[in-house]
């Protein structure tokens, strides 16, 4: 079986803050499960470097474009790299080898006759003589009112003409633009209307789409698809390969979510692999991103596909709801957020996975909090996984020299742990993280009641085979929940794999006991809960 995972596609304008790790982690416990059940898995994403965020930016700081992309997917790269994420190919959409890829399927299309040109009304600024990108288009949603700019509502996602906003003015000087005539080519989307709903009605039971992707996609079917363009007047960007349309650029939304292919293209040429294994009718893919990105995964994709005459269509959305700060919603532009390079710096990798999986917007928003975080950490990270791995591991260093006792296993006990593999596929496979993890940790939480009640530092010295069935259990519970856990928290599982010496981690029970540890080394450290009043001060005066 072959398993495509394409995660969202961050702006390189600024650096990431909790609201993408929230969303874009699935994508890595994903891959890293598949990999370990031996599935074939392509895993990819990268930094979009051809936004107008990137320009505004850029003359924000008074700098070029390049500099500002060179700058934050280098940041991007690395705060991935620090809290695991394994893709096989992290990208930026400025490279040769992209452009490349996405001229050639604009001119698919093209060759299709699904592009047609077409003169319309854009906003232009006289003050700064220039067509406005979408995203330098200020003003108010008409559909529900609240602020609104580019292509977008974030309150309500529906998909704007920036001419449709209401009061308009331009980002750069905030004087009203004029609107002026253009000639852009767009893509025959309502072409696809039969098609997408039947794909719609198929996918959304048969892959378990989250609600907020059903109801977003829905709405858009029932009020029909409309023919989008595909250029833009930008200054950076893919350019137009078309005859006529050479000074224009290919429009941010068709890059980006055409990057996926494209990214898969570079990756199977620097690996010289065939692409095609991850691109069929028989893939399994997940789409991982935030639920503003919906319409982009399961309409405008799609459908560039068909154009294609591809039939790998997404299967699984992984649409998350938002992360708020401290019940409030996170805003870059006055600096209410906690930005991942200061996160990965202090914290460890794996009590950040930790709290991002059992806190995940899966189905509702959900609230980052300084004192949650500390509270999950000591709490359940160090004081029930954490603890149960050093109270085992150091009574064996004590009291057996660090030979491990070797008991045959209690049939229950193996039973319980080969049922609980299987029914945590199932959760995993539909995405089900959360539910995942709060599971595992039920183990966890028994494992070390189970300790408690059993007081092998009684029968150690009253009772020593009792004492070291006791022991035996817990290693044989210990090694399996390492297992579990390795696509969740991929750094202390692999410590425990070293201290235990087991060999490379699968999706089978494992029953027999190592004979040794190798070392006995702690997983985690308390975190002090002063420190929370100093992460509080500095995120009110950043503000």
């Amino acid at each position: 079986m072959s398993i495509f995972i394409g995660g969202a596609w961050p702006y390189a304008n600024g650096s990431l803050h909790i609201g993408h790790i929230a969303s874009l982690l699935p994508g890595d416990i994903l891959a890293r499960y598949y990999r370990q059940i031996g599935e074939k898995v392509l895993y990819v994403s990268g930094s979009d470097c051809n936004g107008t965020p990137i320009a505004i930016q850029a003359k924000k700081e008074g700098k070029n474009t390049k500099e500002i992309a060179d700058y934050y997917h280098k940041e991007f790269e690395y705060c991935f790299q620090k809290l695991g994420f394994s893709y096989d190919l992290y990208t930026r959409t400025d490279s040769y080898e992209h452009s490349l890829n996405i001229q050639k399927i604009l001119n698919e299309l093209y060759d299709k006759n699904l592009l047609y040109s077409k003169k319309t009304n854009q906003a232009f600024c006289i003050v700064d003589n220039q067509f406005l990108p979408d995203r330098l288009v200020e003003g108010y949603c008409p559909n529900c009112g609240t602020p609104a700019r580019g292509d977008q509502c974030e309150k309500c996602s529906t998909i704007l003409d920036p001419i449709e906003l209401k009061n308009k003015t331009c980002k750069l000087c905030g004087n009203p633009p004029e609107i002026r005539q253009t000639e852009h080519l767009y893509f025959k989307f309502s072409y696809f209307q039969k098609d997408i709903e039947k794909y719609f009605e198929n996918a959304k039971t048969k892959y378990k789409w989250r609600p907020n992707a059903i109801n977003i996609t829905n709405r858009y079917l029932k009020e029909g698809l409309r023919d989008r363009a595909v250029t833009r007047d930008l200054s950076i960007g893919v350019d137009v390969p078309i005859k006529g349309f050479e000074n224009k650029k290919v429009y941010v939304w068709f890059e980006a979510v055409s990057g996926y292919l494209s990214a898969s293209k570079i990756w199977g040429d620097l690996h010289n692999k065939d692409i095609s294994l991850w691109w069929s009718k028989d893939t399994i893919s997940y789409y991982i991103h935030g639920k503003d990105n919906v319409p982009f995964h399961t309409l405008i994709w799609p459908t560039i596909m068909k154009g294609l005459n591809m039939h790998s269509l997404p299967k699984h959305i992984v649409s998350s709801e938002y992360m708020t700060l401290e019940k409030k919603k996170i805003s870059t532009s006055k600096n209410w957020a906690v930005w991942i390079p200061d996160l990965i710096e202090k914290y460890h990798p794996d009590s950040i996975r930790y709290f991002f999986t059992i806190n995940a917007p899966e189905y509702k928003d959900a609230d980052f909090s300084w004192r949650e975080f500390f509270y999950s950490h000591n709490s359940e990270l160090l004081g029930a996984f954490g603890n149960l791995v050093n109270r085992t591991f150091k009574f064996i260093e004590k009291y057996y020299s660090y030979d491990i006792p070797n008991v045959k296993s209690n049939e229950n006990l193996t039973n319980k742990i080969s049922l609980l593999y299987q029914e945590l596929s199932v959760k995993i496979e539909n995405a089900h993280l959360k539910h995942t993890l709060e599971e595992i940790f039920e183990l966890v939480r028994e494992t070390n009641q189970y300790f408690d009640k059993e007081k092998p530092w009684i029968t150690i010295k009253e009772n020593k085979e009792k004492c070291d069935e006791t022991i035996s259990n817990c290693i044989l519970v210990i090694q399996n929940l390492a297992q579990l856990l390795h696509p969740f928290l991929p750094f202390s599982t692999n410590e425990i794999k070293s201290m235990l010496n087991l060999s490379d981690y699968s999706w089978s029970p494992i029953l027999s006991i190592p004979n040794r540890l190798e070392y006995v080394k702690t997983l985690f450290e308390r975190l002090d809960f002063k420190s929370i009043e100093e992460e509080h001060y500095k995120l009110l005066n950043e503000v």
